[in-house]
């Protein structure tokens, strides 16, 4: 991809999501990740409807008429996105890949944090750190995020959610927000979520495609494993193919349901042809 050809990309999603974290996710997104608490911001002479519980007894006694104090909430929070790029997120079968719904996903909850002035840090992750950002505040650092998760193309095609979670509790000191955005399809990363979440706030974010949940009868077939490179015929006519697919599929699922709520973290589906607005929407007012 061209520099050219690559900041009209950039340019395309950032008008995009940034008119939905503006008009859309901006309030959702301050509402449902509190700051660490209330701090003093001033002291204001006292107007009808202000809490008698807030007056300022020292500084009324003094100017002999009523002042309140004046807090503001203290937020200096810090978003990480932790981002799948492994082979199976170049797949897709409608209008867009996986990978290309992930990036607008995290293009949006960026300028989200952006537009309450927090921090946003980047992990692209296969079965090993293809590359870390560290969260930094500021427009032309998501524009650097988006560009990343645009060209970057990634040394493996595999995938270790468990090296993702471990690489973030190490650089992550103090408490984050954090967004994994990835297909699941993996597994043995349930124990490593539950210690990320007791420390993090955690949101996993499955995206996925239709036919990814099972496989139509077209006879005999030729497929490639996107992260093994491994090729193979498949006789889709037979039922119990078929079968064993789907339930291959629903345990891949099921498990990245239990992992993150039994460890108390917030999960959202979102399949490839249908809207993630609404998917974002719905979690942060059920949240908020």
């Amino acid at each position: 991809m061209d520099t050219k050809e690559l900041l009209k990309k950039v340019r395309k999603i950032e008008i995009k999501t940034r008119r939905l974290s503006d008009h859309l996710f901006g309030g959702e997104y301050h509402s449902t990740f509190k700051g660490r608490g209330m701090t003093f911001s001033e002291v204001r002479q006292y107007q009808f409807g202000d809490d008698v519980r807030s007056i300022d007894w020292n500084v009324t006694a003094r100017y002999n008429e009523p002042y309140v104090k004046v807090f503001e909430e203290e937020r200096e929070l810090t978003m990480m996105l932790l981002v799948d790029v492994s082979g199976s997120e170049l797949f897709g079968t409608t209008n867009q890949f996986k990978k290309e719904v992930v990036t607008e996903i995290s293009a949006t909850l960026a300028f989200s944090a952006l537009q309450n002035n927090d921090k946003v840090g980047l992990i692209l992750f296969s079965d090993a750190i293809e590359l870390f950002i560290p969260p930094k505040k500021g427009k032309s650092h998501i524009l650097r995020i988006i560009r990343e998760l645009l060209e970057f193309e990634p040394k493996s095609q595999k995938t270790n959610i468990t090296e993702a979670l471990k690489f973030l509790t190490n650089v992550m000191k103090k408490r984050a927000i954090v967004f994994v955005l990835s297909d699941f399809i993996a597994e043995d990363y349930s124990d490593t979520l539950r210690i990320v979440g007791n420390k993090h706030d955690v949101t996993g974010i499955r995206v996925y495609d239709e036919k990814e949940e099972y496989i139509p009868n077209l006879g005999v077939i030729q497929v490639r494993d996107a992260e093994t490179g491994k090729q193979l015929l498949v006789n889709t006519s037979s039922k119990e193919v078929r079968r064993n697919y789907w339930k291959y599929h629903q345990e891949r699922v099921d498990y990245f349901n239990d992992a993150f709520t039994k460890s108390g973290n917030g999960i959202i589906s979102c399949r490839v042809d249908q809207s993630y607005v609404k998917k974002l929407l719905g979690y942060f007012k059920r949240r908020g």
